[in-house]
This record gives structure tokens, sequence and C-alpha cells, in this order.
């Protein structure tokens, strides 16, 4: 067996300023130099593997995906400020759950909450201001926040806890990423108390949704909404979800469910503003239905071209542009042997560019995922991650997706201010800023 070449620690520490900046172009540099696979020292003994290569991503995800379980960055590390729910679990504990929350995610239950996410959408979306420049990248955290708590809670008398939710979430997210990025100086984070007022402060988000799903349960009243599907859920025994799993999987859904959505509209908003006959041909199509009525499942199957402009842009963008796992045991991948217990980050961003996949990887082509064109990328496409582990709440978030932009381009013309969208990889790919300029039709 051959042995991966390896980044060392000393490169590493070189770089250090680049990789809490940006670590994308630093491994795109590694991926060039040493291949579609490598380690990166990070420690004294301590070893990471990175890998672009496709076949390798589909064994770990799907194919061996029994081989390999989510790494200790999001078991432990996310863990202690979110809990153990579906995304921070392994093991007999995620799959319990997953059974108990999947189907309040299948397409017939999202039909019940369409009319709920669609006045959220257009709630936030009034705050535009027609004929004005106006960064829309906070407007899409605001907007899809907002349709996760009125999914979960059918109110609109929580904002102060929500808002106040919506910044600890962020808060929380900022320190995991200094620990992740500066694992050289996590001693300091621990013996200076920061992690620890971090920890605090999620103790506190807990306690907001704690008193939320009391009034509900002393309501005694029925609602179809996220939280009543959650609070119905009941285990192979007949018992229900106990309060803190509850909480663990609300703000898993919080954390997880706002964020990915946010930064992709904000993405996926600009390559509209940068493509105007794309713009055009997905305006097209938006107008050809009757939107007086409000908005149907039916409406939204046939806004096809929408969907595509969605699934290109995450390409380009993916939200989860590194996908973390673990191995359980020995494997291999062609001639490299995967040790026990290695952690794994499979390049997703990388490979949605790869020109040995993609004809024009850098170009915004949605024609490309329409289904005349009897392409299967399904190997080297994973927006959602892949295999048994994939989002649950895809379909949610392409359904929240698809009203948005549907929304947004029914009323305005985009125009982009800049040439480029700066990117900011944290825990998921955001863009720095999306000034977009807001042109009444």
């Amino acid at each position: 067996m051959k042995k991966l070449p390896v980044v060392s620690r000393t490169h590493v520490f070189k770089n250090r300023k680049q990789i809490l900046k940006n670590p994308i172009p630093f491994h795109h540099d590694n991926f060039n130099r040493l291949g579609d696979t490598f380690e990166v020292a990070v420690g004294l003994k301590k070893r990471i593997i990175f890998t672009r290569q496709a076949k390798f991503i589909k064994q770990i995800l799907q194919t061996k995906q029994k081989h390999y379980q989510k790494s200790s960055l999001q078991t432990v590390d996310l863990a202690k400020y979110i809990g153990r729910g579906l995304l921070t679990s392994n093991g007999e504990h995620w799959r319990n759950h997953r059974r108990m929350i999947q189907p309040a995610f299948h397409k017939r239950k999202l039909q019940g909450l369409l009319q709920i996410m669609y006045q959220a959408i257009k709630g936030e979306l009034s705050k535009i201001k027609a004929g004005e420049i106006q960064d829309i990248y906070p407007l899409m955290g605001d907007l899809a926040f907002q349709v996760v708590a009125t999914s979960l809670f059918s109110r609109d008398d929580i904002q102060v806890q929500m808002s106040a939710l919506k910044e600890i979430t962020e808060a929380n997210q900022r320190m995991l990423i200094q620990e992740m990025r500066q694992p050289y100086l996590n001693w300091w984070y621990k013996f200076s108390g920061k992690i620890n007022r971090h920890i605090k402060l999620s103790l506190k988000a807990r306690a907001i949704l704690s008193s939320i799903i009391k009034e509900r349960l002393a309501q005694d009243s029925e609602k179809d909404d996220l939280m009543d599907m959650l609070l119905k859920a009941t285990y192979e025994d007949g018992s229900r979800m106990p309060e803190k799993q509850l909480i663990d999987e609300i703000l898993i859904l919080f954390a997880a469910g706002h964020e990915t959505t946010a930064n992709a509209l904000g993405f996926i908003l600009f390559l509209l503003a940068k493509h105007p006959e794309k713009q055009e041909k997905a305006f097209a199509e938006i107008n050809a239905i009757d939107w007086t009525e409000g908005i149907e499942m039916e409406s939204l199957r046939k806004l096809a071209y929408v969907k595509q402009c969605i699934e290109e842009g995450m390409r380009l963008y993916p939200p989860a542009y590194y996908i973390d796992r673990e191995s359980i045991i020995k494997d291999e991948i062609e001639d490299y042997e995967i040790p026990e217990n290695s952690m794994l980050l499979l390049a997703i961003y990388e490979l949605h560019r790869d020109s040995r996949f993609w004809e024009s990887p850098n170009a915004f082509q949605p024609e490309r995922f329409d289904p005349a064109n009897k392409r299967d990328y399904s190997d080297y496409y994973f927006p959602f991650g892949g295999g048994p582990r994939m989002c649950i709440g895809n379909n949610f978030a392409m359904q929240e997706m698809i009203l948005t932009v549907a929304e947004i381009l029914r009323s305005f013309t985009l125009r982009p201010v800049d040439d480029e969208v700066l990117i900011n990889p944290l825990i998921s790919l955001k863009p720095v800023s999306v000034k977009l300029h807001f042109i009444p039709r």
C-alpha cells in the first residue's frame, strides 16, 4: 500500500493566518501539489485525511458508509453547544431519532407547512426597499431563521426569544470555528473560560426553548407544525421524546437549517443577478403561474428551471463545503490504506468544481441539471451530503429556496453591485455580503 502525502505541521503553522481566514485556497494548493488525497498534520500525532476523489467520497458516504461515522468535530466539539441531535450523534442513538423524525420531513407533510412557510417568506421580503441597493445576505439570514421558527412553532409573538436564540447560535458558531482552525490554542480557550462562557450561552438558549415547549404542552391543542410532529413522535416502545432530546433536535434544526439555507440563497441570488438571461428565463417560468390564490405544491413543481438554478448554485457554492467522517475500522481506497479512527474531510467544494466531471466547472449553467440532458451527476454531486446521513431537511430547504427565489423575481429585477461575491467559510460556506440592486418589475 502507498503512503499518503503529508502536509507538515510547519507548513500548516506558516499558513495559520490564511487558514483561519479562509482555508479553501490553502487546501486547493495542497490538492494541486499532492493529488486528490493527502494528510494534514495538525498535532504531535494527529493527522486529518483530505480528499476530493469522487470514488473515495462515494465510498465513505454510500457504498461503505457503515465503516464510517460522524467525527468528533461534530459529536464532541459541536455537540457541547447544541446537544446530541441528528447532526451530532452516531450509532443507535442516531438511528432511533432519525426514524422518529424522518416522517416530519416527508413531502406530504411539507405540504401542510407550505402556507406557513410562504407567509413567513413574504413577511421578511417586504423589508426589501424597491429601487435601492441592499445587502441581501442579512435579510436571507433573518428569512431562513423565521421560516424555521414559524414552521416549528406556528407563532408570531416570540420574536424577542427567537432573536436571542439567533444571536446565541451565531456566537457559538464563531467560537467553534476558532477551536477548529486554531487547535493549538484550545488549551487557552479552556483556561481563560472562553469555552465555558459559550456553554452558558447554550444553556440560555435551552431555557428559551424549554419555556416555549412548556407553553405548548400547557395549551393541550394540536397544530399542524413541526413541533406537533416532534411531540407526537414515539420510540419503538411507544414512549415520547424527553424534553432534553427534544431541545437537542430543535437546536439542530435552528443551527443547521437556517444557516445553510441562508448561505445558499445569498449565492444563488448573486448568480441570478450576474446572469440576466438566466434570471429572465426563471422569471418567465414564475410569471406563468397564477399567484393570486397564494401558492400550491403543484405550482411549485412547475418551477423546474428555478430549481435547476438552485441546484447549480449549490454546486458552485455548497453550504457543506467539507463533510467530516471518522473511520470505524481499517479501510482502503485504491492503493491507500485508511487506518482505524482516522478523521477525514471530504472536499465537496473541490469535487463540485472538478473539470474531470463538469464541463466549464466554474460557469453558472443551470441547464446542466435539466432532466432532458439525461446526465447522471449522483457520483460527484453532494449538496446535501449523501447516503443514510443525507440532510433530513433537504426537501424542506429546497421548497423554501424555490419559494424565496420565485417571490423575489416576481417583484424585482436583480442587478449585481460587485463583480464577484467574497466567501467566508465557517461551519458552512457563507458569502461575506451580497449587494444587489432591486429594480421593481
